[in-house]
């Protein structure tokens, strides 16, 4: 294993300057008018798991953006791992938020980063941590120290919902049959304090609409007379959450688990600070379900936001209107055992009840996806915290995210193995956002951990 960390520390480099090449194609699968570049990006894949040795290399159609798909075979008496990642990128814009522009990859240090991070949307989520395998590998690879299976697959539609993937997984469930998947899209707690991932919770996403007259209305002829749609959607979803902070849908904490005092405690180790948490966002004050703190908030229990709330005129100007209909878009996090199946029809059924008779309501189901847990002591946790632990120099403690991967709960199901998710990025690394980067520390320790992860759980696997 030596012989591959010192081949890693020879070429980081050019680990580096290949990364930019995948971070300056502008691989946005919510817009079509980039199918190209998509389609550029995942040729430049496949070549780079060319370069790096792995076999069987291909760039497999679906209805939307390729698979890339890869193996290496060494022996039926060690254990298979599936490494999973996706080179589409989420839209960059506002563009004018970026510094520089987005698809110009540059290096520069920020508090969170002294030694510097990488620039571009797509360097945290998810091109800088998958490459971090695609390179880990070249090196285990170039150096004769693969000690486990490995197959691979790279797709171009996590950012849209992953539409075709489990289809595709379905009909290939004999080529990945495996015994782990290895995924890096995720991030930990801090570089002070490395992570392993070991929860994500589930979502359920919809649509509603309040209608209230046949048209838009002069607001000086019928004001005070008539619904106004926007009043009415804004009164109902203020009344979905209580001064304690508890969603007030009939049955919506029927399934949720109840985590141990133990648990809490072990949660808790990772010393949340409210302060750094406020500041880190721009806030005075935090809030939330009461006799829960903030970690807690934001991993373990379930949660209900408004995404997006819209209706009448919102041009420049004024034009006095009553509006005809209001929207919103409302996002549910969930927490083992609930489903975004329930969830979404104890919604449709209480916003239903709640709504005044003088309107009409909808509720359109958008996308949603299962909560997931890694218990603690499985070998492919202990495996992922032991390397951490080797290549950080530091305990490394579990950490349920608050955010979803539904990939991992269907990979479960379809091919029967547990997902470890090792990220490596921050939560400050502004994923989503305007100027996304992504730390030269947490690329380098990712490649780092990997061939460690892969030496261990041969090992436990024996």
């Amino acid at each position: 294993m030596q012989e591959t960390l010192q081949y890693i520390e020879q070429n980081k480099q050019r680990f580096v300057d290949e990364l930019f090449q995948l971070l300056r194609i502008p691989s946005i699968s919510a817009d079509l008018a980039y199918k190209k570049d998509l389609l550029e990006c995942a040729e430049l894949c496949a070549e780079f798991l060319k370069q790096a040795d792995v076999e069987n290399v291909e760039i497999c159609e679906t209805p939307g953006n390729p698979i890339v798909y890869a193996d290496k075979f060494i022996s039926a008496d060690l254990p298979t791992v599936l490494v999973y990642g996706h080179y589409d990128v989420q839209p960059p814009d506002p563009l004018e938020l970026w510094t520089k522009p987005p698809f110009e990859p540059y290096i520069e240090k920020t508090e969170n980063h002294p030694d510097g991070a990488i620039f571009a949307r797509g360097s945290a989520d998810d091109k800088g941590q998958f490459f971090m395998h695609v390179k880990a590998l070249e090196a285990m690879l170039k150096t004769g120290n693969l000690p486990c299976n490995v197959k691979i697959i790279l797709e171009g539609e996590e950012e849209v919902g992953s539409k075709n993937l489990g289809d595709w997984v379905k009909q290939n469930t004999e080529k990945l049959k495996c015994d782990c998947i290895l995924i890096s899209d995720t991030h930990i707690y801090s570089n002070e304090q490395p992570t392993v991932t070991t929860g994500l919770r589930g979502l359920s996403y919809v649509e509603v609409e309040v209608e209230g007259p046949n048209r838009d209305l002069h607001s000086g002829l019928y004001g005070g007379a008539v619904p106004n749609p926007i009043h009415v959607l804004s009164r109902m979803i203020a009344g979905l959450i209580d001064d304690q902070g508890h969603i007030t849908i009939d049955g919506f904490y029927d399934n949720v688990d109840t985590i141990s005092t133990e648990e809490r405690a072990e949660m808790n180790k990772l010393k949340d600070d409210p302060e750094v948490f406020k500041n880190s966002i721009g806030l005075n004050g935090v809030e939330g379900e009461h006799g829960y703190t903030t970690l807690e908030r934001t991993s373990i229990r379930p949660t209900l936001d408004v995404n997006g709330i819209w209706g009448g005129y919102t041009g420049e100007g004024a034009k006095t209107v009553i509006p005809s209909k209001a929207f919103a878009k409302i996002s549910m996090r969930l927490v083992p055992y609930q489903t975004p199946e329930e969830i979404t029809e104890k919604f449709t059924k209480y916003f239903e009840k709640i709504a005044p008779s003088n309107v009409k309501i909808k509720v359109t189901p958008h996308h949603g996806g299962m909560p997931y847990v890694l218990p603690s002591e499985t070998n492919e946790f202990v495996a992922a915290k032991q390397a951490m632990e080797t290549a950080f120099g530091k305990e490394v403690l579990p950490y349920r995210s608050g955010g979803s991967i539904p990939i991992t709960a269907m990979f479960e199901e379809i091919l029967g193995a547990k997902s470890v998710l090792m990220g490596f990025g921050l939560d400050s690394d502004a994923i989503h956002s305007p100027n996304e980067h992504y730390g030269l520390f947490n690329f380098y320790k990712g490649i780092e951990s990997i061939p460690l992860f892969f030496e261990n759980y041969a090992k436990m696997k024996k």
